[in-house]
């Protein structure tokens, strides 16, 4: 009997991913929202089964007499802050790997009787479950975009119940795969929040200046909008008030287009972040969000932001809290970090090694820093496979799907310091084409090997990495100085890249334990790394196309693989800042280059 109601369980878990899935509710800041952040009850299950004592997590099964058998309790249970990893929360839980099933409860009045209502995540690290008052709604995998269900039919208005399991195992058909060289922080990592939208709502809207308007008189602002409902209007609306500018947009099967005409349009870069109210009706619904207009392409080795050269003065960095020790998920967490870009020099950052909260990027659009986004197409990853191909295609639609509005946005990245293979190119061409497909108003790139990677002996280095065929810009990692040779080898190195496309370093380096100080020749010093800075920084300058680059990187970051003590003791040190905020020599190396640049 025990096996039957196992498998039957199995069962379920595996047919849940077919229940109710949604894309995620666009635009979330303007939509009417109820936060279920704060305490949530937990309970672990490292064997994921989905039940305790053979009986379902997400029914929360309470006794009703003294003879029930019950053997987990969600009432009785310690709690959780959310967002917020278990790792960073509970000692006992700092390498934990595997299931954690965490439920809120909370009464519901709609601030609208006849709305849609949906539970929305911001994102949660890896694989989740959902289910509300005992019915299981969906699943989600992906660790870093959001999602959201539809709940219209199962919430009530007195004593609800939400139960998410999630899991953030490391798996080899999972993206990132099962070696990365950050903290895997696992949980309900970013908002949680209830959405409430009208029957006929505006699911998508997409806006962007026409390049090819660039020089002429009148730019043109063009763009989609996609109705969702039983019922939706006929037509939609669109207006800028600072330019009065508004249109009606015919509506055909629930989608429509629209394209305006200004003399007047302010265009959005680093020294002008300008930013325009947009607002969208369709019937009962309206939809409001502030965009920033610019152009961005490239010419030969060029990078060109609206028509003219820009050098992108950038850094990398992780979305961590590092003074929490947990991922970031608050506007605060990305204002640390952005303004520690900003007095680097900074107008651009490269968001590795997966999609960030959306706070970075919403604030990156104020403050006028550039965005380079990415997916953990890492290290292990499995090329020939066409489920986690589909996992690509999949995470890239959710982030294009939040971000593509985000005048700060420039590039997409396709991969990180992945081997060549037949298999990688074929798998990455597919996943090039599906982003251009969904977007081809931005540049795409991908952080590649050098020829040899490591351990080259010849003084010019090649990059002839055969995906430099469909990028936009030519990126690679390197790190002379500290995997590879000494800081004086920089001076003997030259570049040849056989692509007459700009070029962004996407990583150089090395690491300093802050606050220790030795000769230039002391690894782990901060006289060591700045030394390296200083040679690195010269050695690329001479490269014919430079266009920019993002040393690694902004802040030390945890990360398992770093394990020497009192060293790292669980930190990658190349940071430029130390975990405490401690800014290191070589971060003013950065800074007096990028002043000179």
């Amino acid at each position: 009997m025990k096996n039957i109601q196992l498998l039957a369980l199995l069962l379920l878990l595996v047919l849940t991913p077919m229940i109710n899935a949604q894309e995620a509710i666009q635009n979330i800041g303007s939509r009417s929202t109820t936060s279920l952040n704060g305490k949530w009850k937990y309970i672990i299950d490292q064997f994921e089964t989905g039940s305790i004592g053979f009986k379902p997590l997400w029914e929360n099964v309470k006794t009703t007499n003294q003879s029930d058998r019950v053997e987990y309790s969600f009432d009785d249970a310690q709690t959780l802050y959310v967002p917020g990893s278990w790792n960073a929360q509970l000692e006992k839980l700092y390498y934990y790997e595997g299931s954690v099933w965490f439920r809120k409860t909370f009464d519901f009045s709609p601030k609208n009787i006849n709305s849609r209502v949906f539970l929305y995540f911001a994102g949660a690290n890896y694989k989740t479950t959902v289910s509300i008052n005992g019915d299981v709604i969906g699943t989600h995998e992906g660790g870093f975009t959001p999602f959201s269900f539809e709940v219209t039919d199962n919430i009530k208005e007195k004593d609800n119940f939400v139960i998410v399991g999630v899991s953030n195992r490391r798996d080899s058909t999972s993206i990132p795969s099962m070696s990365t060289d950050w903290y895997n922080y696992g949980g309900l990592i970013r908002d949680v929040m209830i959405v409430e939208v009208p029957q006929n709502y505006i699911d998508d809207f997409t806006i962007s200046m026409n390049k090819e308007s660039l020089n002429a008189k009148a730019k043109v602002i063009e763009g989609s909008v996609k109705l969702t409902g039983e019922n939706v209007a006929k037509t939609a609306k669109i207006e800028i008030p600072e330019l009065k500018l508004f249109a009606d947009i015919p509506i055909n099967e629930g989608r429509g287009t629209f394209s305006l005409k200004t003399k007047k349009l302010d265009l959005w870069s680093p020294e002008n972040p300008k930013l325009y109210d947009v607002v969208i009706t369709a019937g009962e619904d309206t939809m409001t969000d502030k965009i920033g207009f610019r152009t961005i392409e490239t010419r030969d080795k060029e990078i060109l932001l609206n028509g003219k050269p820009i050098f992108l003065k950038g850094v990398a960095l992780h979305d961590e809290n590092s003074l929490k020790k947990d991922r970031a998920n608050t506007m605060e967490d990305a204002q640390r970090l952005l303004g520690w870009a900003k007095e680097m020099g900074c107008n651009f950052v490269r968001l590795a090694h997966y999609p960030h909260q959306e706070n970075i990027v919403k604030l990156a659009d104020e403050m006028g820093i550039l965005v380079w986004e990415e997916l953990p197409l890492y290290w292990g990853i499995k090329w020939e496979s066409e489920e986690v191909l589909a996992k690509a295609k999949k995470q890239y639609s959710e982030v294009i799907r939040r971000d593509k509005n985000r005048a700060a946005t420039i590039i997409w990245s396709i991969a990180n310091e992945t081997p060549e293979s037949d298999e990688r190119l074929a798998f990455l061409t597919a996943v090039a084409n599906h982003v251009r497909a969904l977007d081809n108003t931005r540049l795409l790139s991908a952080a590649c090997r050098k020829d040899g990677w490591e351990g080259v002996d010849d003084d010019t280095l090649k990059v002839s990495d055969r995906l430099g065929e469909i990028l936009d810009v030519i990126s690679f990692n390197d790190y002379i100085g500290w995997y590879e040779g000494s800081p004086e080898t920089c001076r003997e190195k030259s570049f040849e890249i056989p692509y007459n496309k700009p070029v962004i370093i996407s990583e150089f380096g090395g690491g300093a334990l802050a606050g220790f100080h030795a000769d230039k020749e002391t690894r782990w010093s901060e006289e060591y790394q700045e030394y390296m800075y200083e040679e690195n920084v010269k050695m690329f300058n001479r490269i014919d196309g430079l266009a920019g680059m993002t040393p690694w990187v902004l802040v030390d970051f945890q990360s398992p693989l770093r394990q020497l003590p009192d060293i790292q003791d669980g930190w990658n040190r190349k940071g430029l800042i130390s975990e405490k905020g401690y800014k290191k020599k070589a971060f003013y190396v950065m800074k007096k280059f990028y002043m000179n640049k």
